[in-house]
């Protein structure tokens, strides 16, 4: 099974569990009347709704490339996790809003081991399932399957703070406490959400991801070959579950096409060893110059100008720039 079939069969599933637990936590509801337990069943609300909007995201994603679309649909999560999280921001606003409305009203409660039995219940299933779609989501780097799981994790600490206040009610039989909880998570939502948008946005707009490209350059630097001369001008773009690279690579001036990209083909079996087969690599390749032999430690080259005198060492700073490296240059010291 691909990886974009996996995740929407994964979605699918949430969707339908997300429609399971919206029933539970309205049941709860009614049988306590705390406006805490409500203001988690209005947060499930924006769950059933974000997890079908997910699932046709991830539909969407999941299509072959065409003429209109050369980088395929993968983009369509990134719009799914900004509505998702603009989803979440409402419900906050909502919480907020019923619990303001409800302030100086004394509502009675009842029932409250029946509500906190099932509401446990909803908040362990939806850690697990927001578990699974978060380690699913990141080994695919599907952001709609991740953006899922960690609402998933919103709603289950939520409910949790919910549970801790109705024990404390139960105990104190302090009242007001369920309100200053509903405050509490309908402002704990909001930001939560906040992120969420924050994420897709910088998906949406191709911002660089700084804990990908550091794991990249690393292991570039663990597994670097000694015909690998220089590596510049890189860029790792998200297309959905699909990572785009593409870089300039310095190889010995006097290599054939051949063996050029066979070259090529070592460092495509290194990516795609290490993130997985949903990996486009465009790679330029250039030919070593003079003054690259300072820092190259090829073995045996007869065409070597000058002696080797250090390993220039890639990083964030110098492997993303538009320039080779020289051993004078700023870029390198």
């Amino acid at each position: 099974m691909g990886t974009a079939q996996q995740n929407f069969r994964l979605q699918k599933w949430i969707s339908l569990l997300s429609v399971v637990l919206f029933v539970a936590k309205i049941i709860a509801y009614y049988s306590t009347h705390s406006l805490s337990i409500l203001t988690d069943a209005l947060e499930s609300i924006v769950n059933v709704i974000a997890g079908f909007i997910g699932l046709y995201s991830l539909y969407i994603a999941a299509k072959p490339r065409d003429i209109e679309h050369p980088y395929g649909h993968g983009k369509a999560e990134f719009v799914s996790a900004a509505v998702e999280g603009g989803l979440i921001v409402a419900a906050g606003i909502m919480v907020l809003y019923e619990t303001v409305l409800n302030l100086i009203e004394q509502n009675s409660l009842h029932s409250l081991d029946t509500g906190l039995i099932l509401i446990a219940a909803t908040g362990l299933v939806n850690f697990v399932a927001g578990s699974i779609c978060i380690k699913i989501g990141r080994k695919n780097n599907s952001l709609a399957l991740i953006a899922s799981g960690k609402h998933l994790h919103i709603d289950t600490y939520s409910t949790l703070a919910i549970i801790v206040g109705l024990v404390l009610i139960l105990i104190t039989k302090l009242f007001w406490l369920d309100k200053a909880i509903a405050l509490i998570m309908g402002i704990v939502i909001i930001y939560n959400g906040y992120k969420i948008i924050r994420s897709s946005l910088a998906g949406i707009m191709d911002e660089a991801d700084m804990e990908l490209l550091n794991k990249f350059i690393s292991i570039l630097n663990e597994k670097r070959q000694e015909n690998w001369i220089d590596l510049h001008n890189l860029r790792v773009i998200k297309y959905g579950s699909l990572l785009h690279f593409d870089c300039h690579f310095t190889v010995p001036w006097y290599f054939n096409v051949h063996q050029a990209h066979n070259e090529i083909d070592e460092l495509a079996t290194l990516i795609k060893n290490e993130f997985g087969d949903a990996i486009e690599l465009f790679v330029h390749t250039d030919g070593c110059m003079p003054f690259s032999c300072s820092i190259c430690n090829k073995q045996n080259c007869v065409e070597r100008k000058a002696d080797f005198e250090k390993r220039i060492e890639w990083s964030l700073r110098n492997i993303i720039s538009n320039k080779k490296h020289q051993l004078n240059s700023p870029i390198t010291t």
